[in-house]
């Protein structure tokens, strides 16, 4: 894998600031601290300042998220949309079981709740990046058997609900939620793979 671009590292860095912090919490000059670019590099890869550079990381995770689906379908010993779904959801358990806790959720849900009512460019970069994610999730349903009428309803349904689940997982400082969400969703998802 080759090595980021000082202008990677900073969106990089960017999102990694958006997940902890929102729009508010994304400062351009931590950006830059936290990837070790120079400092000079704010005007020269972001003009349009903090918007664009918030628009740029919540393109970056959109692409992160909807390239994650195909390695957790590749992970999978036998994929079915269960399975997906839990994959999913496991990497957040993971992340909240372990060292750092609570503290940070999903950047394109933190950039949509800041900006998306005041900032046309950023709405439309978060519904890119959930798009992006709806096609991918959607795309691993339809390899699995699900209908083709029935995968984009049902890649909304994941992905809504994960997002749901990370909400209330991090307000209440429990996983139980995400568990929730695994236990209950899986039975529906897997009965939208026709048998025969």
């Amino acid at each position: 894998m080759a090595e980021r671009s000082p202008r990677e590292r900073v969106v990089f860095s960017a999102a990694q600031l958006l997940r902890r912090g929102g729009v508010a919490g994304t400062g351009m000059r931590e950006a830059v601290t936290r990837a070790g670019a120079p400092r000079g590099s704010l005007q020269h890869y972001f003009p349009g300042g903090k918007e664009q550079l918030v628009n740029e990381a919540v393109d970056w995770a959109g692409r992160y998220a909807a390239r994650r689906v195909d390695r957790f379908v590749a992970a999978l010993d036998t994929p079915s949309p269960s399975g997906l779904f839990a994959a999913m959801v496991g990497q957040w358990t993971e992340e909240y079981e372990g060292e750092a806790g609570f503290a940070a959720g999903c950047p394109v849900a933190a950039a949509t709740v800041d900006s998306a009512d005041a900032v046309a460019s950023t709405r439309t970069a978060a519904a890119r990046a959930f798009g992006g994610w709806l096609t991918a999730v959607a795309g691993a349903l339809r390899a699995m058997g699900v209908p083709e009428a029935r995968t984009h309803a049902l890649a909304t349904l994941m992905i809504s609900s994960l997002e749901g689940a990370l909400l209330l997982a991090r307000a209440t400082c429990d996983v139980r939620p995400l568990h929730d969400v695994v236990r209950e969703l899986g039975p529906l998802l897997d009965a939208a793979v026709p048998q025969g």
